[in-house]
């Protein structure tokens, strides 16, 4: 069997997330992907092309903290 095309279930232990979350990328488009008699497939080479540009985008421009800053409530009867 070629190693370099994977199938969900290999793709999801490549990542380590599961089958369903690989499922739902390759739907939306989002993991470079392309189907076989309706099945999903993936190439190695592809997946490790998008797993760099993932991880140089994350460190370029990291995501959004959101903070929130709450004032201490005051009590009844209280200042």
């Amino acid at each position: 069997m070629n190693d370099d095309v994977l199938t969900i279930r290999e793709v999801a232990d490549y990542l380590k997330v599961n089958e369903k979350t690989v499922y739902s990328l390759a739907q939306k488009r989002r993991i470079p992907a392309f189907k076989v008699g309706g099945q999903w497939r993936f190439r190695r080479g592809d997946l490790d092309a998008w797993i760099s540009a993932q991880t140089a985008a994350s460190a370029v421009d990291p995501p959004a903290v959101k903070v929130t800053i709450r004032r201490p409530r005051r009590g009844k009867g209280r200042g």
